[in-house]
């Protein structure tokens, strides 16, 4: 060997990782951005955000992260900043799971100079819902929760969801939250005690309630803890507190009759109530009655959920009733429901005191003809910025289509139309397609899916929604369009602004199927229909 080659001495190079570029923040935010507003097992549960609050949490969620990071990487300038890019992308992930189980918010916020906005520090959220759901005794409790306890802690928000809390862990935790609970704004203690007897579970529930009374709250979240009215009573000290509630949450929680009653007794009020969600719940017509009197003193009410509850009509008319004092109401879900035709001429009646309204979910509530009708009628004047319209499963039929057809030819801000199983044929489905076909450059998403269609109802969707720029999802599966009906909507899609990337699955499309004809029998011959309905086309329109 040389001299020369001796003598090499490799060149060491150090490659710092941390901080990260702005770029690489900004396409973090995006990302987080793109995570928070699709579609998923969370928004399924709590709700899909919009795209203007996802990014705005995933701003927010960047800025603190990457403080606490930055601050993080000071303390070991010597290192390459790993450990700091980790703490960064942990962080993050945890508080984007936050977001995502809090649901869409609808509260007001007003509006501020950008420059005057200070970020948050980070340590106002303290949550350790992330990971397997797993049971929390004594022990881990000490070292998870210790820095809550620390001098000088500002931990606003809490969330101990995910984590099942034993008597031993809810006696540590109790102390701790006594000591912060006058600056404590929000409380999610949803599916807490998951997995334990019901004795323990009161009695943690309990424990959490006596440790958290007095608190001045304006976001509770108790779903998932299967309360029942034991459970509702459980948290009677802390329930008893709450008069400045702005967010409450109360769903998948066995609420009964006397649940709910129970609940509307011990909350003294609901007056500065934004948010009610009260999804999936057994409360029938007599715990409708409680809810409709918190509904009552809720005249600030932006986002109400009164979802699967088993409400009848008794309770359907109750809520409608009591929906007239929520005139700044924004989103309504009321589906899955056993509403019936009365308590849906009901709600048409309260919708034109509603007209704020953006989302509106009445899907599953065997509303009929009457009572879409009555519906559609009330809407076509009342809500001009309606843009999330749901009447899946009410047995709505041809008849009502003219009158629903007049509805939505007036909702121009219309971005997501769902009319899912019912029972629209193609004689419906020409109405309604041509009510869709002018304007409505907003809409995004048309679910006709199992609706008896053939090959003339789908052509016409396809045609009302071929040249909307922006248009994502076209779902007309489990109908009976028959080989050729598919190749021609494939074709008009293909001719149109659009792709065939918006057409949904066709696994459940029946090619060789027909609709039943209980009331009609002179059309035996499908290529009649097809001429006829050809024919409609020609002079159609919507008033």
């Amino acid at each position: 060997m040389d001299s020369a080659a001796q003598d090499f001495q490799p060149r060491t190079f150090s490659i710092k990782l941390w901080p990260p570029c702005e770029k690489t923040r900004l396409v973090l935010v995006e990302r987080m951005m793109k995570n928070l507003s699709t579609e998923s097992i969370f928004s399924k549960k709590y709700g899909l955000l919009g795209k203007e609050e996802a990014h705005e949490n995933a701003k927010r969620i960047e800025e603190e992260c990457f403080m606490s990071a930055d601050e993080h990487f000071k303390q070991e300038p010597d290192g390459d900043g790993s450990s700091a890019v980790q703490l960064y992308a942990k962080e993050t992930s945890k508080m984007m799971l936050e977001v995502l189980k809090r649901g869409p918010r609808t509260t007001v916020v007003a509006e501020a100079p950008e420059v005057d906005a200070p970020c948050q520090p980070a340590d106002t959220v303290f949550d350790i819902s992330g990971g397997k759901r797993a049971f929390i005794e004594a022990d881990e409790a000490k070292v998870v929760l210790s820095q809550l306890s620390k001098p000088g802690s500002s931990y606003k928000r809490i969330c101990f969801s995910n984590r099942s809390f034993g008597i031993g862990a809810a006696n540590v935790a109790a102390p701790i939250l006594e000591s912060i609970k006058n600056q404590l704004t929000e409380v999610d203690i949803s599916d807490f005690v998951a997995g334990r007897p019901e004795d323990e579970a009161l009695d943690v529930m309990r424990i959490f309630s006596q440790a958290l009374e007095g608190s001045v709250l304006r976001y509770l979240n108790i779903s998932d803890n299967a309360l029942g009215e034991k459970g509702v009573r459980a948290f009677s000290d802390l329930l008893r507190s709450q008069e400045k509630l702005e967010e409450l949450y109360v769903m998948n929680d066995g609420i009964s009759e006397e649940a709910a009653k129970a609940l509307s007794e011990l909350i003294p009020s609901t007056e500065k109530l934004k948010v009610l969600h009260f999804h999936n719940n057994m409360t029938g017509d007599q715990g409708a009655m409680s809810i409709a009197e918190m509904v009552k003193g809720s005249p600030n009410m932006e986002s109400f959920r009164c979802s699967a509850t088993r409400i009848g009509s008794d309770g359907g008319v109750a809520l409608a009733e009591a929906l007239e004092t929520c005139t700044g109401l924004k989103k309504l879900d009321l589906r899955d429901n056993l509403f019936g035709v009365d308590a849906g001429i009901a709600l048409s009646k309260t919708l034109p005191k509603l007209p704020d309204l953006v989302e509106l979910y009445l899907s599953d509530l065997n509303l009929e003809n009457k009572g879409t009708v009555a519906i559609a009628s009330a809407l076509k004047q009342s809500a001009p910025h309606l843009e999330v319209l749901e009447l899946a499963g009410n047995e709505i039929n041809a008849k009502a289509a003219p009158d629903l057809a007049v509805c939505l030819g007036a909702m121009q801000s219309l971005k997501k139309l769902t009319l899912a199983e019912n029972e629209l044929k193609d004689d419906g489905a020409v109405i309604i397609a041509k009510s869709l076909e002018d304007g409505h450059t907003n809409l995004k998403e048309l679910d006709v899916s199992s609706n008896m269609l053939q090959r003339v109802g789908a052509r016409c969707f396809a045609e009302a929604i071929t040249n909307k720029a922006g248009f994502v999802k076209l779902n007309i599966n489990g109908n009976f369009i028959s080989d050729e009906g598919i190749d021609e909507v494939k074709r008009i899609l293909k001719d149109g602004k659009n792709s065939l990337d918006v057409l949904g699955p066709l696994d459940e499309n029946e090619p060789e199927g027909e609709p039943d004809d209980e009331e009609e029998e002179e059309d035996e011959d499908a290529e009649d229909d097809s001429d006829e309905l050809d024919s409609k086309l020609q002079n159609l329109k919507v008033g």
